[in-house]
């Protein structure tokens, strides 16, 4: 009687510690995004140069809380460094930051720029076969963009900052007994000849699955495009594209 007791309880341990796993929790994740950038920039719709971007490994992470209380969203806290060097050879003269530089000039330019997302955010459906949640994410952007005349090393150079309001949702579809899942990702947003976004898919492998953590590691592709119009007198059309690897963590 006593060992059906002790069974039963540690029965009821298990399940209970299943159900708050469910209910609740914290998610830690990161990547290494190898992209490859691309397009223009300058100040003014008409003022805006193509320079050719390095390739770079980028990396970002996030910080997830999710909790059982219906009304009060999720939270996700996410950041990203898109840091990269570039060049051109302008065909007409260009100018930035009050510096106009002639045509046939070669340039360079060096485009640092971060982001933080804070995202809130609810879950529709969360279940082993499919999750879905959506969302709205607050994208605060931070960049400094140098340009340098190589020859006469006529400089300029310009500090981007804004918030950006954007629509977020996220899926994620499980493949039963592989310890495989199918997930996709995005953040966008476009109006007044603005369009923003960056979306990504992949698929994630459970190398650890218990009670305690849910170890994940990750591969797939992510694509982001800025297509900015008057931030901070700051106009954009550049895109980053590229395959990423990462790992998450499920407490």
């Amino acid at each position: 009687m006593k060992k059906t007791i002790l069974a039963a309880g540690v029965a009821a341990l298990m399940c209970s510690s299943a159900q708050a796993d469910t209910l609740l929790g914290l998610y830690i994740g990161g990547q290494v995004w190898a992209n490859e950038a691309s397009g223009s920039f300058g100040e003014g719709t008409n003022n805006q140069t193509v320079f050719e971007f390095d390739d770079e490994n980028q990396g970002s992470f996030y910080v997830a809380f999710e909790h059982p209380i219906p009304l009060i969203p999720n939270i996700k806290v996410a950041s990203t460094t898109l840091d990269t060097v570039g060049g051109t050879e302008i065909s007409s003269s260009f100018t930035f930051d009050n510096v106009t530089y002639s045509a046939n000039s070669t340039l360079d330019t060096t485009l640092d720029a971060s982001f933080v997302d804070y995202t809130l955010y609810y879950e529709v459906l969360d279940n082993d076969l499919l999750t879905f949640d959506f969302g709205l994410t607050a994208r605060d952007l931070d960049a400094s963009i140098a340009i340098s005349e190589v020859t006469t090393q006529l400089e300029s150079g310009l500090d981007v900052s804004g918030i950006i309001p954007m629509a977020y949702v996220n899926t994620i579809i499980g493949l039963p007994f592989t310890g495989l899942n199918i997930f996709a990702e995005a953040n966008f947003i476009s109006y007044d000849d603005q369009t923003i976004y960056d979306a990504q898919v992949g698929v994630s492998y459970a190398l650890l699955d218990n009670l305690a953590v849910d170890f994940d590691i990750t591969l797939g592709y992510r694509t982001m495009k800025m297509e900015l119009n008057d931030l901070d007198n700051f106009y954009s059309d550049l895109t980053y594209d590229g395959f990423f690897a990462g790992a998450v963590v499920h407490f």
